[in-house]
């Protein structure tokens, strides 16, 4: 019997599904797009985002078909790579997942931290920001599971219709001749925070278990959501990248050197408190969805982890070791947050979402050519990333913009 038969599910489960993934993917990734793509010009950086897309989109439906195969509420990612990989998979899955789910926390508090201390005028106190804004983050998380899937439906339409706004009054400030800029060479330090950008794999055993394991329904959802997400990434690089100048005060490389989010250079470049309000507004709206989200996964992680692997049932503990890490982090590094979103995308999502689910089908000899292929060149092209961040964080390369005159 064919598991993953249609189930005969309509129209609106498809665009619910869509939307779902369509949500997870507009998050901090988005508010760092325009930096770290920016330096390297808008027609280099659309077609890292075809690249990246297409990578993120051939794992997700590897991921979702192992889900639908599976048929379980349980399904996992570390259970899935021990299958094929044994315990190595299965480590290397938690690790590379406690990557993701850390450095995305980090980098929500930092980058929330500077929009708000932006916003108020408070840079100089930056420690004192980032805990008036972690901490009622985290008691919201910590609170209840519904309150927060209510909660998060209506931020996501929020955050759709002031996205819309933005573009509108953004696009009305924009220097065309600023989109001819290329710099090839950089091109490769854009690529994690791309990936970062199309990365919704934690959601899919949920979405596939809310379709009812019917993989056509997966497969459609999965491509209006993704084509969703890269018309609004590729919206906003064009907009950031035609409002904010390359160089100077408040220029895309300032802000790449200050690790900002785009929405404080756009504001200060378009100076209207109008659009600097709503600007802030979205860029908040977009961290507290995503981290409500990923706090949510992370902390259920770790009390599988903790209550399977080591024995312990302790919630004080688990919240503690989900919160403390990152916010102590953020606290000690202030101006890290576009460089927690490289290493969250160039070494945690390309391990679990790029080269471990090639793997698994290159090592099934079922699998038909055609797959195989992509599944080969996608886990070149997810290795190479992970090779340039892993050089790049140890010194060994040093990728620099050519607007910065090296």
């Amino acid at each position: 019997m064919d598991r993953t038969r249609s189930t005969g599910l309509g129209a609106g489960a498809t665009i619910a599904a869509a939307a779902l993934i369509a949500g997870n993917l507009v998050g901090a990734g988005i508010l760092g797009l325009p930096i770290n793509t920016g330096l390297a010009g808008l027609w280099p950086s659309l077609l890292a985002m075809v690249a990246g897309g297409a990578m993120m989109f051939l794992t997700a439906q590897i991921l979702g078909d192992q889900a639908a195969r599976s048929r379980s509420e349980t399904f996992d990612y570390p259970s899935l790579y021990e299958t094929f990989l044994g315990s190595t998979g299965k480590w290397a899955a938690i690790a590379a997942n406690m990557i993701i789910l850390y450095g995305l926390l980090t980098a929500y508090f930092t980058g929330g931290a500077k929009i708000v201390a932006s916003l108020l005028g408070m840079e100089a106190q930056q420690t004192l920001v980032t805990l008036l804004f972690a901490v009622p983050l985290i008691t919201l998380t910590c609170i209840n599971l519904s309150l927060i899937q209510r909660l998060n439906t209506m931020l996501v339409l929020i955050l759709a219709g002031t996205f819309a706004l933005l573009v509108f009054m953004g696009g009305g400030h924009i220097d065309a001749s600023r989109m001819s800029y290329t710099d090839w060479a950089f091109l490769p330090a854009t690529l994690p925070i791309i990936v970062t950008a199309f990365h919704f794999h934690n959601i899919i055993p949920t979405v596939t278990a809310n379709l009812r394991w019917d993989m056509a329904t997966f497969r459609r959802a999965v491509l209006l959501g993704m084509l969703l997400a890269f018309v609004m990434n590729a919206l906003w690089v064009t907009v950031g990248i035609g409002v904010i100048p390359l160089t100077g005060e408040n220029s895309i490389l300032d802000a790449w050197k200050t690790n900002t989010p785009a929405t404080v250079p756009m504001g200060a470049i378009i100076q209207s408190t109008s659009f600097t309000l709503f600007a802030s507004f979205f860029a908040l709206v977009a961290i507290c969805t995503s981290f409500l989200a990923n706090g949510l996964g992370l902390l259920s992680f770790l009390r599988d982890l903790t209550l399977n692997t080591f024995g312990v049932n302790n919630r004080l503990l688990v919240v503690a070791l989900t919160f403390l890490p990152p916010l102590a982090i953020g606290l000690i590094y202030p101006d890290i947050f576009l460089k927690a979103l490289d290493i969250v995308g160039g070494v945690g999502i390309v391990i679990l979402f790029g080269i471990l689910p090639t793997l698994i089908v290159l090592m099934d000899r079922r699998r038909g050519p055609i797959l195989r292929l992509l599944c080969l060149i996608g886990l070149l092209f997810a290795a190479a990333i992970l090779g340039l961040e892993i050089m790049s964080e140890t010194g060994l390369l040093r990728l620099h913009p050519h607007a910065a005159g090296f």
